[in-house]
């Protein structure tokens, strides 16, 4: 028996460090383009050596010096705030409605979430651009088309990620006590059921975030440098040193990465 039982401990820790060495090669992978972007992002030269020739700032300090990257960065984070309020005003209270009054909706909806992964951005480009180039609504190469479009890019994301909330709670019952106890639904769900899918609204958040900011066919057609964003700015500086844009992407990717540490702090402080 002793013996038995240590055999299959051992297999067990040798299955734990199999685990644990596949996780580590697999982040390892990931995490390797990005320390190269970092690393030529912070070198001098780095031509037919394997490491660079020496290491600078001067990057980082002629991207955040530049008024023209500082304004196209503003612009996408207006432009990625005002949808993600907008998005969170209409679509949380559609979600909300839909699973606590009209069920008999979810199939309809889980379909209506699809249609904008149906539709190509190019395709649906030249639509908008039919549509809102002239009067009444000209609307092409200002940032409220922008605000449009990238909401049908996060409703797909937002709603999923809410109805996966909805559906681990007992909405009905958690709705039902409240009235009980003389709350109106509003109250309800300001105060009981937002605190219970706090984290699936975050989580909806950040990665709508992720693809707004990111986001550069919508951008480049609909506005292009009449509203430059900050893909619009990378995709116009390509010409320029590499260095160069490896510090902008790696100073996108540190500030989403910043975010999300911040949105987690607060999720964790929330629940504590």
């Amino acid at each position: 028996m002793p013996s038995h039982s240590m055999t299959t401990k051992t297999s067990h820790n040798s299955g734990l460090w199999l685990h644990k060495l596949i996780l580590i090669s697999v982040a390892s992978l990931l995490a390797l383009p990005i320390i190269a972007t970092f690393i030529y992002s912070i070198a001098t030269q780095w031509g037919a050596t394997i490491l660079p020739d020496a290491l600078s700032l001067k990057w980082y300090l002629q991207l955040w010096q530049d008024p023209r990257f500082l304004l196209a960065f503003g612009r996408s984070l207006i432009i990625c705030f005002g949808t993600l309020l907008i998005s969170t005003l209409v679509i949380l209270p559609m979600t909300f409605a839909v699973f606590y009054r009209f069920p008999k909706l979810k199939g309809l909806m889980d379909l209506l979430i699809i249609l904008p992964f149906a539709i190509p951005p190019v395709v649906s480009s030249v639509g908008l651009l039919q549509i809102f180039a002239d009067e009444p609504f000209m609307l092409v190469g200002t940032p409220w088309i922008l605000i449009g479009t990238y909401f049908t890019i996060t409703l797909p994301f937002m709603y999923r990620a809410l109805a996966n909330s909805f559906q681990g709670i007992n909405l009905h019952d958690l709705m039902d006590a409240a009235h009980l106890l003389g709350a109106s639904t509003f109250k309800a769900f300001l105060l009981i059921i937002l605190p219970n899918i706090r984290k699936g609204l975050l989580v909806s958040l950040l990665i709508s975030f992720s693809f707004l900011m990111g986001e550069f066919v919508f951008a480049n057609i609909l506005v292009g440098t009449r509203y430059e964003t900050l893909q619009i700015y990378l995709f116009n500086m390509r010409q320029t040193s590499g260095h160069f844009t490896s510090a902008l992407v790696m100073s996108y990717f540190l500030f989403t990465l910043l975010l999300t540490w911040l949105a987690t702090r607060m999720s964790r402080s929330g629940d504590e």
